[in-house]
């Protein structure tokens, strides 16, 4: 099922500037604007990727205003593609495990995590396994640091949902409010 939502992209903080109001997936937004420091999500829950072609640092947002790009935690306003997340189901489950390939230890989480150290003994995560809905992991605790969005499926090794290491210190369900 294909999910509709809306975003709207601005090129200065406070969402003033030339802006674009996206539905659907975008993996070029070079031509729509130059730069973003703002976003209003309107519908949905989107994905924005710093580069084309769904590249780069992730950033999650779901309904809401972000009136400057420290808000949605990003580095720089160089926002190139976007896609809707479309695993909001409202059921969530997520295994992670000690080594790659779902060996060793696993650990199962319903709910969101903000510090997983407290509750995994390992620092890192080198594969998981996203049974219901889509999740996102956070380099550090609280919610910190660089985002990847898991949806729906087996990742074998860190890499295969971009992660350059291992190290997850939260994650989040994603929800569509």
């Amino acid at each position: 099922m294909d999910r509709i939502g809306k975003i709207v992209f601005y090129e200065d903080k406070n969402f003033q500037g030339r802006n674009y109001e996206c539905n659907s997936d975008c993996p070029e937004l070079n031509t729509h604007f130059n730069r973003c420091n703002s976003v209003r999500v309107e519908s949905g829950c989107w994905v924005m990727y710093e580069r084309p072609n769904y590249m780069g640092s992730q950033y999650v947002l779901t309904k809401g205003e972000y009136p400057d790009y420290q808000r949605w935690m990003g580095y720089n306003d160089s926002i190139r593609s976007c896609r809707i997340i479309r695993n909001t189901t409202g059921q969530f489950k997520v295994r992670v495990y000690e080594r790659p390939d779902f060996s060793g230890q696993m650990q199962e989480f319903t709910e969101d995590v903000s510090n997983l150290p407290d509750h995994w003994r390992c620092r890192e995560v080198p594969s998981a396994h996203v049974m219901d809905g889509a999740w996102v992991f956070f380099e550090h605790p609280n919610y910190r640091g660089h985002q990847y969005l898991l949806e729906r499926g087996e990742y074998r090794r860190f890499t295969e949902w971009g992660a350059m290491h291992p190290t997850v210190g939260s994650l989040r369900r994603v929800q569509d409010f």
